[in-house]
């Protein structure tokens, strides 16, 4: 075929889209520019609008709620649980009885570990809602064999490049409506209408994957499972070194759950003589980068106006932030660069 020079996508992109969902388990996929974009797809496609209400777990990156924004509607912040940091399905409960009929939910499996899923499921189908999972951390990750992303509407992946498998940049929606996904694809198309020229019948968006990203892509697919076991030697030899320590505790592994450990996050006791900011810089003074826990949405100042809802008097997303600390968990990290790691912070307690 003798092309005209125009933008042609090419089998990449659908081969990525049919290796995704089979990974997964999902039936559809459409491969888009990042994982912010598909949420906003995600959205669209629920017909969210201005004065809608969406529930959104309040520790995330503001990536999950942006979205919501974008559509002119309102989010409603839902505070996590101690056993997950995830979403609390008390609080979701707690918010459906303040607003009993919110347009959607969307909860995010943090750090890769899985939210209590079929609670929140339950939940949703309960109030007849839809639940979209934010599963850009937790690619690869199972609640009860399965993977995250696939219990709700639709599940949003992330491979951006601090991602466990990136393509720089780019993202997944998956989902069972085979319509809603090729509806996906046409709006992140620029919505073109099947037309000789270039026809609009509606606003479109430039969301598209690549062709030479999807490539990258199906590539990084392939050590999807061997990054996971990789990460998840890292969660351990952490978790086995900071046993002594009383004042250490890491992210919990809820049962009946394989989280992709993405990264290693700990958290201090709050009475610990050590705070989140001696680790941190203790870390940087030798140049090995860690940061704070997300900073939970109804503290950001551009969130703040947006109710939140939550159980204990005491927010535990605020807890979790104040007392967190997200290690150095690259897979490009080698043994002895985790065990230094390991001696910085031990010392500390010294």
């Amino acid at each position: 075929m003798i092309l005209i020079g125009l933008h042609l996508f090419g089998e990449n992109v659908n081969k990525f889209e049919e290796e995704l969902a089979d990974y997964v388990g999902s039936e559809h996929a459409a491969a888009l520019s990042a994982g912010t974009a598909a949420i906003h797809m995600a959205f669209k496609a629920l017909a969210i609008k201005k004065g809608d209400i969406v529930f959104c777990s309040d520790l995330t990156f503001s990536a999950t709620v942006n979205p919501i924004i974008y559509e002119n509607a309102t989010p409603v912040f839902i505070d996590s649980e101690k056993d997950t940091w995830n979403m609390d399905p008390k609080a979701l409960e707690k918010a459906f009885e303040k607003y009993p009929c919110p347009k959607a939910v969307i909860v995010v499996h943090l750090y890769g570990t899985p939210a209590k899923i079929e609670e929140i499921k339950e939940i949703c189908d309960k109030h007849n809602v839809p639940l979209v999972e934010d599963a850009a951390e937790s690619v690869g990750a199972t609640y009860n064999n399965k993977q995250t992303g696939t219990f709700g509407k639709y599940g949003i992946y992330s491979f951006n490049g601090n991602k466990i498998i990136t393509t720089s940049g780019g993202g997944m929606l998956v989902s069972r409506d085979e319509e809603k996904i090729a509806k996906v694809r046409f709006w992140a198309t620029q919505a073109r209408e099947k037309a000789r020229h270039y026809e609009h019948k509606e606003i479109g968006y430039n969301y598209r994957m690549s062709n030479i990203v999807a490539g990258i892509g199906r590539g990084q697919l392939k050590v999807l499972d061997e990054r996971i076991e990789e990460k998840t030697k890292i969660y351990n030899t952490y978790k086995k070194e900071f046993e002594k320590i009383e004042d250490i505790r890491m992210q919990p592994i809820p049962k009946n759950t394989k989280p992709n450990h993405w990264l290693s996050v700990i958290t201090l006791k709050e009475n610990s003589k050590i705070k989140p900011i001696d680790i941190m810089e203790a870390l940087e003074k030798e140049n090995i980068e860690s940061r704070p826990v997300w900073k939970p949405m109804h503290l950001q100042p551009i969130f703040e106006k947006y109710d939140f809802i939550k159980v204990l008097d005491k927010p535990v997303s605020e807890k979790l932030f104040e007392s967190g600390v997200c290690l150095p968990s690259d897979t490009k990290m080698t043994n002895e660069e985790q065990e230094k790691v390991i001696e910085i912070i031990k010392d500390l307690w010294k």
